[in-house]
């Protein structure tokens, strides 16, 4: 899948497509401060679903936030979900 990161004012989102055209999953952010950002919705389009592509955002913001040095509250669901099931990702969550 390939994603891309949008930012925008205090916020953004990551957008992931498989095939380029095709409606995109998203997962959405705000930034609460330079070293945190707070993951607040995910949305998966019925052509992508079972597929892993909530899965791919979710793990392509955790790589960003590895590579930018904050840590993600997860406020979404999903990504909260994802979180509990994924103790290797403890060291950029925070509940």
């Amino acid at each position: 899948m390939h994603i891309t990161k949008e930012e925008a004012g205090s916020g953004g989102r990551y957008v992931g497509r498989f095939v380029e055209g095709e409606e995109p999953a998203v997962m959405t952010y705000s930034r609460a401060s330079p070293s945190l950002i707070i993951v607040d919705h995910t949305e998966v389009p019925e052509s992508m679903r079972g597929k892993g592509a909530g899965q791919a955002l979710a793990l392509f913001a955790i790589e960003e936030a590895r590579r930018g040095g904050w840590k993600i509250i997860p406020l979404c669901p999903f990504f909260r979900a994802q979180a509990g099931r994924n103790p290797e990702w403890g060291d950029v969550i925070k509940f």
